[in-house]
């Protein structure tokens, strides 16, 4: 049986067989074919999929392009899928596809059933996504929360697509904030003790170092208090960053966030693979010697200026040590692909980062750089800055705690990563059809109860007549639960995981009408109830698939 994105194909190999006899038949003239795209028609009426090569086609022939629709039409031969192919102004060709077919596809996702949603896009192909990597000096903040549920579910959709995905978090534990943080650490495990010490300029101010130091005063005593200095900050250093890195797991476990990769930093540099990378880009004429420091010719690779990569004291930049990072990922790990999350601070580092990539010899394309944007929290109409609990900020982990994992992972993915976003506390908390977390949870769980009274009833589907749904409200269901490989494909793409969480409000706003309009159980059409039940559980599939990959719970009760 064809699926829904072998359709689409067929569609595309139709259109330029179309093309092409009517270029040898005189009817069009021969030029070079455009890519062929097709889409969904805002309406319904105008069919399930459309193609505008006709207007592409009269930008190079200058025919009009309705004419051109009309000679394109007279020679797309028929599909079994298709019912009607039909040209509209301006210049589209739309196709509607056949009823029985459509319906014949609820028994194809029976078939698939947890599969249902998977393609074959990546063919195995290694991909690392690399996202959240929060210094490891203070706690995480919703800012971090959002790019690490993008990066989660970004991994999710990228295995459903057939792709080997590594998901990594890079542990910045080397350079001057690690040292900054030891020597802050240090001073505060003083006072903790009630000996007089000063905060350096450059330290960390945070109530978190308090109750850090008080932790380790608790667990060591004041066995760092003999120590020479310098060894009393590196071993507190050591042990604050190991908590601090074990809370950064914990909370992002709250979140259904993992990580295949724990990343050192350091091990760049204990490895060599610093020195390494440094050599190889001076054998290539891409370093050069200036102003007392080491600079990385940017400009050579079309950049407005160049880079420090080693300050004039011999420590490595922030730059420097990515450029072994990256290094280490396409030219030692092998990823045929990189994907990085950042945040909206790091903007100004994607550029030179693809053309240190390309000096290296490696196909900037291959890296990919999502930007995740600043996240604004609301409580109604009041922006929230400051956590009541410490007087900071507020901390990813009291948001979680507030409103729920599910409702952080839905919210925090809904809006492109690009753009900013305004995330309000109370409405998130809403058990409300306005909230959308709530609404499309609240499908599936009426879905688990329709199953349930089934059962209840000894109703067995399994030879449900899938013909019978021809309802308009039965097939809307269908179509648009027939759209989550073409979205899993369009995520693959793009890198846009906020698609995803569209879809899921599209697929329980189709079930809650059909529930209304259609009853499922009947008594009194039986053939009717059975094949209705097949539905419901190919939606089931299909909305359960939905919020697994946004990392949310399915709940059988609400």
């Amino acid at each position: 049986m064809s699926s829904i994105l072998t359709v689409k194909q067929k569609l595309i190999d139709l259109l330029e067989q179309a093309v092409m006899e009517a270029q040898s038949s005189g009817k069009l003239p021969s030029v070079s074919l455009p890519d062929i795209v097709i889409e969904h028609p805002q309406k319904l009426e105008h069919g399930d999929y459309a193609s505008s090569l006709p207007l592409k086609l009269s930008r190079v022939t200058g025919l009009n392009p309705l004419v051109i629709a009309g000679s394109i039409l007279k020679s797309i031969a028929p599909a079994s899928e298709i019912a009607r192919v039909a040209v509209a102004s301006p210049g589209f060709i739309n196709f509607t596809l056949k009823s029985d077919w459509l319906t014949q596809q609820v028994d194809y996702i029976l078939s698939s059933a947890d599969s249902y949603g998977n393609i074959d896009l990546g063919h195995g192909s290694r991909v690392q996504v690399e996202f959240v990597s929060v210094n490891p000096t203070g706690p995480l903040h919703v800012g971090h929360g959002r790019g690490a549920i993008l990066g989660s579910t970004l991994a999710n959709i990228l295995i459903a697509a057939g792709f080997s995905v590594e998901k990594e978090y890079y542990i910045n534990d080397a350079g001057s904030q690690i040292e900054s943080f030891g020597r802050s650490l240090h001073v505060r495990y003083q006072q903790s003790l009630d000996v007089s010490a000063e905060m350096p300029s450059e330290g960390y101010f945070g109530n978190y170092m308090f109750e850090l130091a008080r932790e380790i005063a608790d667990e060591k005593g004041d066995n760092f208090l003999n120590l020479p200095e310098m060894e009393a900050v590196s071993q507190l250093s050591q042990i604050g960053i190991a908590k601090l890195i074990d809370q950064i797991r914990k909370e992002l476990e709250l979140l259904k966030v993992s990580f295949d990769v724990w990343f050192s930093e350091q091990s760049l540099y204990d490895n060599e693979g610093f020195d390494k990378v440094m050599s190889l880009l001076r054998q290539g004429g891409y370093l050069a010697e200036k102003e007392s420091a080491t600079w990385f010719v940017s400009t050579a690779q079309g950049e407005h200026k160049d880079n420090v990569v080693v300050r004039s004291d011999g420590s490595p930049t922030y730059f420097a040590t990515d450029i072994a990072y990256h290094y280490n990922k396409f030219l030692e790990r092998k990823f045929d692909q990189v994907i990085n999350i950042w945040g909206a601070d790091h903007q100004g580092h994607v550029s030179r980062m693809k053309a240190v990539v390309d000096a290296l010899g490696i196909n900037p394309e291959r890296l990919k750089i999502i930007i995740s944007q600043m996240v604004t929290l609301h409580r109604g109409g009041e922006v929230v800055r400051i956590s009541k609990r410490s007087g900071d900020i507020i901390t990813l982990r009291e948001v979680i705690d507030e409103v729920g994992a599910d409702a952080c992972r839905f919210f925090f993915l809904a809006r492109s990563a690009d753009s900013q976003m305004d995330f309000d506390l109370e409405f998130a908390k809403r058990e409300s059809a306005d909230n959308p977390v709530y609404y499309i949870q609240y499908a599936y769980a009426r879905i688990a109860s329709i199953l349930r009274l089934a059962l209840q009833r000894e109703i067995n589907s399994h030879d449900g007549d899938v013909s019978k749904l021809s309802g308009e409200f039965e097939l809307a269901l269908i179509r648009k639960i027939l759209l989550l490989p073409e979205i899993v494909e369009i995520i693959a793409r793009t890198l846009e995981p906020h698609h995803l969480a569209y879809y899921a409000q599209d697929l329980a706003t189709a079930f809650h009408s059909f529930y209304k309009q259609c009853r499922v159980i009947s008594e009194e059409d039986e053939a009717m109830t059975k094949a209705r039940l097949k539905l419901v559980i190919a939606t089931k599939f299909t909305l359960a698939k939905s919020l697994h990959l946004m990392g949310m719970t399915v709940p059988e009760r609400m």
